[in-house]
């Protein structure tokens, strides 16, 4: 690089920085978010669990509430209840997977059981984030009352407690009330090429 190319870099990062700053200045209020995580591609618990690991090393006790998936012997199970307990409770109200139970009155009672306790982690002051794995499948399969979600959510939830909630076809309602949605797009999965689903990458 040139001298007078270095020279326009400089100049082009120190207005960025200054641009920056400037916008920086006006992000000064905190509050507990609504987080939504949903979209066709992987990665959406994988985030979601991130955030956990996140709230552990700041000490920022949590809760985790797993909706549709059964006991299965999952990584992050594993590892939150064996070397985490005391730092994240976890729980799991799902007995699989819809077709899998073919049982939609289990269905709904394992979900209702679900949001009692998740409910009830939200409501405790002292815990700081709830991830509530896959909840929106429960919702879309109206196991759960969106505008009762929803309305909690907004009206009873502590100020500073973050939520999280995953899972594919996130309901308007809770898009519109949400903080932060991120959609994740699949463009390419190794199951559409007979390949099974991995340790350590999808449990």
């Amino acid at each position: 690089m040139s001298k007078d190319e270095n020279a326009r870099h400089t100049e082009k990062m120190r207005k960025i920085k200054a641009a920056r700053d400037k916008m920086m200045e006006t992000k000064t209020e905190e509050k507990g978010l609504i987080i939504v995580h949903t979209g066709t591609g992987k990665g959406k618990s994988s985030a979601g669990f991130g955030m956990i690991m996140r709230c552990i090393a700041h000490g920022m006790p949590a809760a985790v509430v797993q909706f549709i998936k059964a006991n299965w012997d999952t990584g992050e199970k594993t590892f939150l209840r064996e070397r985490f307990a005391d730092e994240c409770r976890f729980f799991v109200s799902g007995e699989g997977f819809t077709w899998e139970t073919q049982d939609r009155e289990r269905d709904i009672a394992a979900a209702q059981n679900g949001w009692k306790i998740a409910k009830e982690q939200i409501l405790d002051p002292q815990i700081r984030f709830v991830l509530l794995d896959e909840i929106n499948i429960a919702l879309r399969y109206d196991y759960l009352d969106i505008d009762e979600v929803v309305d909690f959510l907004l009206h009873e939830k502590p100020d500073m407690t973050h939520v999280c909630l995953t899972g594919r076809n996130a309901k308007p309602e809770l898009i519109e009330a949400a903080d932060l949605v991120t959609e994740m797009s699949l463009i390419k999965h190794p199951f559409r090429d007979g390949i099974k689903a991995q340790a350590g990458v999808e449990f």
